[in-house]
Protein backbone atom coordinates (compact mmCIF):
# COMPACT_ATOMS: atom_id res chain seq x y z
CA UNK A 1 0.00 0.00 0.00
CA UNK A 2 1.70 3.37 -1.03
CA UNK A 3 0.83 6.34 0.01
CA UNK A 4 0.65 10.07 -2.41
CA UNK A 5 0.65 12.80 -0.25
CA UNK A 6 -0.63 16.51 -1.81
CA UNK A 7 1.48 18.84 -0.83
CA UNK A 8 2.90 21.58 -3.39
CA UNK A 9 0.62 24.20 -1.88
CA UNK A 10 2.36 27.42 -0.37
CA UNK A 11 -0.79 28.11 1.72
CA UNK A 12 -1.49 31.83 0.98
CA UNK A 13 -4.13 32.06 3.76
CA UNK A 14 -1.85 31.82 6.15
CA UNK A 15 0.56 34.23 5.23
CA UNK A 16 3.21 35.32 6.20
CA UNK A 17 3.65 31.96 7.90
CA UNK A 18 4.24 30.53 4.92
CA UNK A 19 6.02 33.11 3.20
CA UNK A 20 9.15 31.62 3.47
CA UNK A 21 8.06 27.67 4.44
CA UNK A 22 5.27 25.45 2.63
CA UNK A 23 2.81 24.61 4.91
CA UNK A 24 3.20 21.02 5.05
CA UNK A 25 6.43 22.20 6.59
CA UNK A 26 4.52 24.62 9.94
CA UNK A 27 5.35 23.55 13.29
CA UNK A 28 2.73 21.92 14.88
CA UNK A 29 2.91 20.70 18.64
CA UNK A 30 6.53 20.28 18.11
CA UNK A 31 6.60 18.76 14.99
CA UNK A 32 6.16 19.71 11.00
CA UNK A 33 2.43 18.95 9.64
CA UNK A 34 4.11 16.53 7.26
CA UNK A 35 6.35 14.45 10.05
CA UNK A 36 3.02 14.13 11.75
CA UNK A 37 1.53 12.79 8.75
CA UNK A 38 4.48 10.57 8.20
CA UNK A 39 4.41 8.93 11.60
CA UNK A 40 1.17 7.94 11.95
CA UNK A 41 1.46 6.12 8.81
CA UNK A 42 4.61 4.88 9.87
CA UNK A 43 3.08 3.82 13.05
CA UNK A 44 0.80 0.88 10.60
CA UNK A 45 3.37 -0.51 9.20
CA UNK A 46 2.93 1.78 5.27
CA UNK A 47 6.39 2.88 4.43
CA UNK A 48 5.99 3.85 0.78
CA UNK A 49 5.59 7.36 0.23
CA UNK A 50 5.52 9.69 -2.97
CA UNK A 51 4.87 13.24 -2.10
CA UNK A 52 4.00 16.21 -4.29
CA UNK A 53 5.69 19.33 -3.91
CA UNK A 54 5.70 22.62 -5.03
CA UNK A 55 6.26 25.60 -3.03
CA UNK A 56 9.14 25.56 -0.89
CA UNK A 57 10.64 22.08 -3.11
CA UNK A 58 14.02 22.32 -2.07
CA UNK A 59 12.86 23.15 1.68
CA UNK A 60 10.51 20.04 1.53
CA UNK A 61 13.12 17.99 -0.08
CA UNK A 62 15.80 18.31 2.73
CA UNK A 63 12.89 17.64 5.65
CA UNK A 64 11.69 14.89 4.15
CA UNK A 65 15.27 12.76 3.40
CA UNK A 66 15.52 13.52 7.22
CA UNK A 67 12.55 12.47 8.31
CA UNK A 68 12.60 8.98 5.82
CA UNK A 69 16.11 8.42 7.79
CA UNK A 70 14.87 8.62 11.41
CA UNK A 71 11.54 6.40 10.67
CA UNK A 72 13.48 4.43 8.13
CA UNK A 73 10.40 4.51 5.10
CA UNK A 74 10.85 5.24 2.04
CA UNK A 75 9.72 8.92 0.65
CA UNK A 76 9.99 10.02 -2.77
CA UNK A 77 9.29 13.72 -4.03
CA UNK A 78 7.20 14.84 -7.51
CA UNK A 79 7.39 18.26 -8.17
CA UNK A 80 4.17 20.29 -9.64
CA UNK A 81 5.74 22.95 -11.47
CA UNK A 82 2.10 24.47 -11.81
CA UNK A 83 1.50 24.93 -8.35
CA UNK A 84 1.34 28.45 -8.56
CA UNK A 85 -1.37 28.37 -11.37
CA UNK A 86 -3.44 25.64 -11.06
CA UNK A 87 -5.22 23.47 -8.25
CA UNK A 88 -4.80 20.27 -6.72
CA UNK A 89 -6.64 17.98 -9.96
CA UNK A 90 -2.60 19.05 -11.10
CA UNK A 91 -0.96 17.56 -8.47
CA UNK A 92 -2.86 14.20 -9.39
CA UNK A 93 -2.18 14.57 -12.47
CA UNK A 94 1.66 14.65 -11.55
CA UNK A 95 1.60 11.89 -9.55
CA UNK A 96 -0.37 9.61 -11.86
CA UNK A 97 1.70 7.19 -12.50
CA UNK A 98 2.27 6.37 -8.84
CA UNK A 99 -1.15 5.64 -9.24
CA UNK A 100 -1.60 2.23 -9.21
CA UNK A 101 -2.27 -1.02 -7.52
CA UNK A 102 -3.15 -0.33 -3.63
CA UNK A 103 -2.78 3.16 -2.26
CA UNK A 104 -4.21 6.22 -0.20
CA UNK A 105 -4.03 9.35 -1.33
CA UNK A 106 -4.41 12.26 1.56
CA UNK A 107 -3.98 16.14 1.49
CA UNK A 108 -0.65 17.37 2.70
CA UNK A 109 -2.61 19.61 5.24
CA UNK A 110 -4.75 17.10 7.61
CA UNK A 111 -3.47 16.40 11.18
CA UNK A 112 -4.18 13.03 11.94
CA UNK A 113 -3.20 9.97 14.45
CA UNK A 114 -2.51 6.44 13.68
CA UNK A 115 -5.72 5.40 14.93
CA UNK A 116 -7.80 7.14 11.80
CA UNK A 117 -5.30 5.69 9.28
CA UNK A 118 -5.78 2.16 10.90
CA UNK A 119 -9.66 2.65 10.20
CA UNK A 120 -8.63 3.08 6.33
CA UNK A 121 -6.76 0.24 6.49
CA UNK A 122 -9.78 -2.20 8.23
CA UNK A 123 -12.47 -1.08 5.93
CA UNK A 124 -13.81 -3.61 3.88
CA UNK A 125 -11.92 -2.85 0.99
CA UNK A 126 -13.57 -1.78 -2.60
CA UNK A 127 -12.29 -0.02 -5.60
CA UNK A 128 -12.42 3.49 -4.23
CA UNK A 129 -12.84 4.96 -0.60
CA UNK A 130 -13.65 8.25 0.64
CA UNK A 131 -12.94 8.98 4.63
CA UNK A 132 -16.37 11.02 5.81
CA UNK A 133 -16.88 12.67 8.88
CA UNK A 134 -20.58 13.26 9.87
CA UNK A 135 -21.78 17.02 12.15
CA UNK A 136 -24.75 18.79 13.09
CA UNK A 137 -24.10 21.87 9.88
CA UNK A 138 -21.51 22.34 6.80
CA UNK A 139 -20.13 25.58 5.30
CA UNK A 140 -19.27 26.62 1.99
CA UNK A 141 -16.01 25.69 2.72
CA UNK A 142 -16.46 21.95 3.37
CA UNK A 143 -15.79 19.25 0.88
CA UNK A 144 -19.17 17.74 1.07
CA UNK A 145 -20.90 14.48 -0.15
CA UNK A 146 -24.33 13.57 -0.62
CA UNK A 147 -24.65 9.16 -0.02
CA UNK A 148 -26.99 7.03 -2.27
CA UNK A 149 -27.54 3.04 -0.70
CA UNK A 150 -24.54 3.38 1.05
CA UNK A 151 -22.19 4.76 -1.24
CA UNK A 152 -20.99 7.91 -2.52
CA UNK A 153 -23.27 9.99 -5.31
CA UNK A 154 -21.66 12.78 -5.34
CA UNK A 155 -18.59 15.04 -3.72
CA UNK A 156 -17.92 19.14 -3.79
CA UNK A 157 -17.77 21.77 -2.25
CA UNK A 158 -20.86 23.31 -4.69
CA UNK A 159 -23.34 21.10 -3.10
CA UNK A 160 -26.64 22.06 -1.24
CA UNK A 161 -26.36 21.35 2.26
CA UNK A 162 -29.77 20.51 2.29
CA UNK A 163 -28.65 17.32 0.71
CA UNK A 164 -25.63 16.55 2.38
CA UNK A 165 -25.14 13.47 4.34
CA UNK A 166 -21.28 14.76 5.67
CA UNK A 167 -17.90 16.04 4.28
CA UNK A 168 -14.79 14.71 2.73
CA UNK A 169 -11.78 14.44 5.08
CA UNK A 170 -9.83 14.05 2.51
CA UNK A 171 -8.44 10.96 2.53
CA UNK A 172 -9.19 8.58 -0.57
CA UNK A 173 -8.38 4.76 -0.96
CA UNK A 174 -7.72 3.21 -4.07
CA UNK A 175 -7.03 -0.73 -4.73
CA UNK A 176 -7.08 -2.68 -7.64
CA UNK A 177 -8.11 -1.13 -11.08
CA UNK A 178 -9.73 1.94 -8.89
CA UNK A 179 -6.74 4.08 -9.24
CA UNK A 180 -6.42 3.31 -12.65
CA UNK A 181 -9.99 4.33 -13.33
CA UNK A 182 -9.25 7.39 -10.93
CA UNK A 183 -6.25 8.31 -13.33
CA UNK A 184 -8.82 8.16 -16.47
CA UNK A 185 -11.03 10.79 -14.78
CA UNK A 186 -7.58 12.82 -14.10
CA UNK A 187 -6.65 12.84 -17.47
CA UNK A 188 -10.18 13.35 -18.82
CA UNK A 189 -10.13 16.49 -16.88
CA UNK A 190 -6.75 18.17 -17.95
CA UNK A 191 -7.50 17.16 -21.65
CA UNK A 192 -10.38 19.00 -22.35
CA UNK A 193 -9.01 22.43 -20.64
CA UNK A 194 -10.70 21.95 -17.16
CA UNK A 195 -7.81 20.25 -15.09
CA UNK A 196 -5.83 23.67 -14.22
CA UNK A 197 -8.66 25.30 -12.28
CA UNK A 198 -10.51 22.09 -11.03
CA UNK A 199 -9.94 20.31 -7.39
CA UNK A 200 -9.25 16.34 -7.74
CA UNK A 201 -12.71 15.81 -6.31
CA UNK A 202 -14.38 16.22 -9.26
CA UNK A 203 -12.62 13.69 -10.56
CA UNK A 204 -13.70 11.01 -8.04
CA UNK A 205 -17.09 12.63 -8.60
CA UNK A 206 -17.16 11.64 -11.94
CA UNK A 207 -15.78 8.72 -11.52
CA UNK A 208 -18.72 7.83 -9.08
CA UNK A 209 -21.02 8.21 -11.66
CA UNK A 210 -19.57 5.11 -13.31
CA UNK A 211 -18.01 2.99 -10.24
CA UNK A 212 -19.66 2.19 -7.08
CA UNK A 213 -17.57 4.53 -4.57
CA UNK A 214 -17.41 3.11 -1.14
CA UNK A 215 -17.42 5.48 2.19
CA UNK A 216 -15.22 4.97 5.11
CA UNK A 217 -16.82 6.89 8.25
CA UNK A 218 -14.52 8.10 10.64
CA UNK A 219 -16.53 10.27 12.64
CA UNK A 220 -15.57 10.55 16.39
CA UNK A 221 -11.96 10.43 15.69
CA UNK A 222 -9.33 13.22 16.43
CA UNK A 223 -7.98 14.94 13.22
CA UNK A 224 -8.07 18.19 11.95
CA UNK A 225 -7.41 20.66 8.56
CA UNK A 226 -5.19 23.56 8.40
CA UNK A 227 -5.93 26.53 5.77
CA UNK A 228 -6.32 29.44 8.03
CA UNK A 229 -4.58 30.97 11.23
CA UNK A 230 -7.59 29.49 13.35
CA UNK A 231 -6.94 26.10 12.33
CA UNK A 232 -3.44 26.18 12.80
CA UNK A 233 -4.38 27.19 16.49
CA UNK A 234 -7.14 24.09 16.97
CA UNK A 235 -4.22 21.95 15.37
CA UNK A 236 -1.81 22.64 18.00
CA UNK A 237 -4.45 22.30 20.89
CA UNK A 238 -5.83 19.01 19.33
CA UNK A 239 -1.91 17.48 19.71
CA UNK A 240 -1.17 18.87 22.92
CA UNK A 241 -3.29 16.12 24.19
CA UNK A 242 -1.48 13.61 22.09
CA UNK A 243 1.03 11.35 23.32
Amino acid sequence: MRVIILAAGQGKRLLPLTADCPKALLDIGGKSLIERQLEAFAACDLKDFSVVTGYGADLMDKSLALIAHRLKIRVKTIFNPFYGVADNLASCWIAREDMRGHFIQVNGDNVFRSDLVQKLLDAPPELVSVAINRKPSYDADDMKVTLKDGHLADIGKHLDVQTVAAEAIGFYCFRGKGGDRYVFEIEASMRNGTGLKQWFPSAVAALAKKTQVGVIEVTGLQWGEVDAAADLVAAKQLVSNWS
